[in-house]
């Protein structure tokens, strides 16, 4: 037979909690005192008790929606478990738990310890069926509340950020404020630049360089003892120091870049819902990324000035990219292509190894296929391409290349007759525009509803060719090939590093396979 544990020197639980929200509603009744009070006289009913009867444990400020962030809460249900509680008390049930489940778990763990819960507020017990019948009752309906309330402000954050483009509060991001301010006849809160806003642009500079990476830019930060440490990246009371990982998420966000019509064009080819018309980015102002409920996103326009131009911004983007598809793998030790070059089968990295004679008195080079080790395996594990071969191969290309650059160069400096032709067709649409807004006040209301068409086509015809127009003009960029002159004529002279830092700067990726050759694919 179980031997019977009995209650001598147990004592009686009395567990008070008020959230932040509680707070905020300056609800006295919930107040960590009121609570205290109305449980102690519960337990002088029966006569006056000594305090040490009773133990009082107490989480403020904490909210109702999970009991592993209270521990108070972990302390009371560690003792019960010890068998030193007999029973709890509690102003209200929901001051356990308004998660009906989570709720459920605790009161079923506490009968197996032989504790029973008693609520001040509602008129039942948890010693009888129908006492938990009520219990589970009154949760439920506490619970769809919490979701109900959750949703609501979830709804509210939604459409908030739909409608305006003021920071709609959170977390704080690095490198900006905010403050108040009143636009368009609304109030709210602005982004404005921090302390740390030289830090985002100086690493924007520093990344978009085509050697450089997420480590370079820390370390340059370090050496040069710049403070890159924040109180506001996440949380008000957070202190972070910069990292990788901090650093890669702020050269992603479009917070910061200064959004241009190409921005715009950038975000509406992955399919992401743009609230405002393409007209509205003035290559002045930052954007704001929101998530639907179904986890899509939508891009807003925001109020705040960004940091980052949008040439800037956009090569950025390119570039992390490409470094996710193509991760480079260390500099140019081995050869001055290592980190370039991938299989055109499986897209693993191609490693340059040594091999020797017998007589150990000559070594080679050649390449193995990394993928021919994972578990899916590749076509081969070395390949016939030699390093010495496919170096050659790589430096003609990117003669070639320097060349066809300087001459497209010239071209473009002789002027484009096309952007000419688009420019003079955007005069004409806006001419147009003109002249029917004149006639607009005397037009009938057929002639008003056709002008009106008209006008709007115009305008659909003259966007649609300052998009082309502007997509010319950043592809007609002129590439600087100035600084690679030197190097690709005293190429001998080099350094396998610096021969390096050359081919990194002209080449995305080389994919190689000796079944259908090198495929040089160049960044410029």
């Amino acid at each position: 037979m179980k031997k019977q544990i009995k209650n001598i020197g147990k004592i009686t639980a009395i567990y008070v909690r008020r959230s932040v929200s509680d707070k905020d509603k300056g609800n006295n009744s919930l107040s960590i005192d009121a609570q205290k009070e109305e449980c102690i006289k519960f337990l002088e009913k029966g006569g006056k008790v000594s305090k040490s009867s009773y133990r009082i444990y107490c989480d403020d400020g904490k909210s109702g929606k999970d009991i592993a962030h209270r521990p108070a809460f972990q302390q009371m249900m560690s003792d019960a478990k010890d068998g030193l509680i007999d029973k709890i008390i509690v102003k209200k049930y929901d001051r356990f738990s308004r998660n009906m489940r989570e709720y459920l778990n605790v009161t079923d763990q506490l009968d197996k310890y032989g504790v029973g819960v008693v609520s001040l507020s509602e008129p039942f017990n948890t010693e009888t069926k129908e006492g938990r019948m009520m219990r589970n009752n009154l949760l439920n309906f506490a619970e769809f509340e919490r979701e109900t309330i959750a949703a609501r402000v979830a709804d509210a954050f939604n459409t908030k950020a739909r409608e305006t483009g003021f920071y709609q509060g959170g977390k704080m991001y690095y490198g900006f404020n905010s403050e108040r301010r009143t636009i368009n006849g609304k109030t709210g809160s602005v982004l404005v630049p921090s302390e740390r806003a030289d830090v985002v642009k100086t690493a924007y500079e520093l990344y978009k360089e085509p050697s450089a990476s997420l480590k370079k830019v820390i370390d340059y930060f370090r050496e040069n003892q710049i403070d890159t440490s924040s109180k506001a990246y996440r949380t008000h009371r957070e202190t972070v120091v910069m990292d990788r990982t901090h650093l890669s998420k702020i050269l992603k966000s479009p917070l910061y870049v200064r959004a241009d019509k190409e921005v715009y064009k950038f975000y509406a080819s992955k399919g992401v819902e743009m609230l405002d018309d393409v007209e509205d980015y003035d290559g002045v102002h930052g954007l704001f990324l929101h998530k639907n409920a179904d986890g899509s996103e939508f891009i807003k326009l925001g109020y705040h000035e960004g940091l980052v131009d949008a040439d800037t911004w956009l090569a950025v983007q390119d570039k992390k990219a490409r470094n996710y598809k193509v991760p480079q793998n260390g500099n140019g030790t081995n050869s001055w292509l290592s980190g370039l070059v991938k299989c055109a089968h499986c897209g693993y990295a191609v490693h340059v190894y040594y091999g020797w004679n017998v007589s150990r008195t000559k070594q080679w080079r050649y390449y193995r296929d990394m993928g021919a080790y994972n578990a899916v395996g590749c076509k081969k594990y070395t390949l016939k391409l030699r390093p010495d071969n496919l170096e050659q191969i790589v430096f003609n290309a990117m003669c070639e290349r320097f060349n066809s650059l300087t001459i497209a160069k010239q071209e473009r400096e002789k002027g484009d007759t096309e952007a000419e032709l688009l420019k003079s067709e955007i005069i004409r649409s806006e001419d147009e525009i003109r002249k029917l807004m004149d006639k607009l006040s005397e037009a009938d209301e057929v002639l008003f509803d056709y002008i009106q068409k008209r006008i709007k086509e115009l305008h659909e015809k003259k966007s649609d060719i300052e998009n082309r127009l502007a997509a010319r003009e950043r592809k007609k960029k002129s590439v600087d090939t100035s600084p690679l002159s030197e190097p690709l004529a005293k190429w001998d002279e080099l350094t396998v590093q610096e021969k390096h830092d050359v081919a990194v700067t002209m080449i995305d990726v080389i994919r190689v396979s000796d079944e259908t050759g090198v495929d040089i694919q160049f960044s410029i």
